[in-house]
């Protein structure tokens, strides 16, 4: 059954919103698994699924305004070219004063965005890979870039990475030299998810925050269609403790790494769902 290809319940126009949804398509730096491109489109289709009330948080999903804005076309550029359309969109959304939602598309989208807003925000990164290389197949854009490509933009120690458990070697021991705080899963499963956002709190103050969320950070148990799966990781109720307890700072938001080919839509699903559920504590806290 096909479905209208907006996210469910954006029914707000763009000058009332105040969260915009936008795909960004791409996928030309994967490295393992192809197919990112088509997450936008298959979480759209998945976020029908829902009821517009969320029992947990007691909010009614038709009485946020938000926005789906459509895709960047962006399928056919280079990774470069692909930062800077993102950058654009994204600085064009924060000078309307809007909260910027984007469903990826690989982890590359991200330093587009955060290179939008200001140095003084911090980034906390939920994601199974640190992705900390300088460089990928000779590319500075690569997704496994992301997180050195928001280090060029904002200060290293304003930004946190909860949940890795993969990097290669000199890449891990250069993120450490230079002070990248992160959490690995290891540490979360001994001492708790409590214990582990109370250390990042602790780390990153009363900044705004900037959450990318990469999804392979959960166990590929439960969100197996993902561009690089990692086994060992976080669960679905542990992204639902991370999103509560920094739902109050958050001032954007993306989900990437989806790859719709390589499962039944479950991880499409539960794509959905957080994306929703950001809005609901995002707009709860306003």
């Amino acid at each position: 059954m096909n479905f209208p290809n907006y996210f469910a319940d954006a029914e707000a126009s763009f000058d009332e919103a105040q969260f915009v949804i936008f795909g960004v398509p791409y996928d030309k730096t994967s490295s393992f698994r192809r197919g990112a491109s088509q997450a936008p489109k298959e979480i759209r289709q998945a976020s029908w699924n829902f009821e517009t009330f969320n029992i947990r948080t007691g909010i009614d999903l038709r009485d946020i305004k938000f926005h789906d804005y459509g895709d960047l076309e962006v399928t056919k550029d280079s990774p470069r070219e692909m930062f800077e359309k993102v950058k654009k969109l994204t600085s064009m959304l924060l000078s309307k004063n809007k909260f910027p939602i984007a469903i990826g598309g690989e982890h590359s989208i991200t330093p587009g965005i955060v290179h939008a807003f200001q140095k003084d925000i911090a980034v906390l990164s939920l994601d199974a890979h640190i992705d900390f290389r300088q460089q990928y197949e000779n590319e500075s854009y690569n997704h496994a870039c992301a997180a050195r490509r928001i280090a060029d933009h904002i200060d290293i120690n304003n930004i946190a990475v909860l949940g890795i458990r993969s990097a290669e070697k000199e890449e891990y021991i250069d993120a450490k030299k230079q002070g990248l705080f992160h959490i690995d899963s290891f540490d979360i499963r001994r001492d708790g998810i409590k214990k582990a956002l109370e250390r990042t709190k602790k780390h990153l103050g009363n900044k705004k925050i900037y959450l990318t969320f990469d999804i392979d950070v959960i166990d590929p148990a439960y969100a197996p269609g993902v561009s690089t799966p990692e086994p060992f990781g976080i669960t679905p109720f542990d992204v639902l403790e991370i999103f509560d307890f920094f739902s109050s700072h958050l001032v954007g938001f993306d989900i990437v790494e989806v790859c719709p080919l390589y499962d039944n839509g479950v991880t499409s699903i539960l794509a959905a769902k957080f994306v929703r559920y950001i809005m609901e504590k995002s707009f709860s806290k306003i």
